[in-house]
């Protein structure tokens, strides 16, 4: 079930990092009511994880998980550049994330 929380906590770092993006400078309530509930969230679901996960991957997997999502999230909606190279990254960060999943003691 640790899993399951790691990566549902990471989706919601997704939602955080993303709707922070919206607050403009936590002026707008919606965007800023979203960015601080995704946070809470997810901080909360990394808690659960980290009561049988190892800190060192499951904090390198959450963060890996936000920073993927987002970045996909950004080239899908947002405008965001679709290079080759950083298509090649995005990899690497996947590679890495299943990497220490695959190698986790838990």
């Amino acid at each position: 079930m640790a899993w399951v929380y790691l990566v549902i906590a990471g989706i919601f770092e997704i939602v955080f990092a993303v709707s922070l993006k919206y607050t403009e400078g936590f002026t707008k309530v919606f965007p800023t009511i979203a960015a601080i509930g995704g946070g809470a969230v997810s901080f909360w679901l990394l808690s659960l994880s980290l009561k049988t996960l190892p800190v060192g991957s499951a904090y390198a997997i959450w963060t890996g998980i936000g920073a993927l999502g987002t970045v996909v999230i950004g080239m899908l909606f947002l405008g965001e550049s679709r290079d080759l190279l950083k298509m090649i990254f995005l990899l690497c960060l996947l590679v890495g994330i299943v990497g220490l999943k695959v190698t986790s003691s838990h």
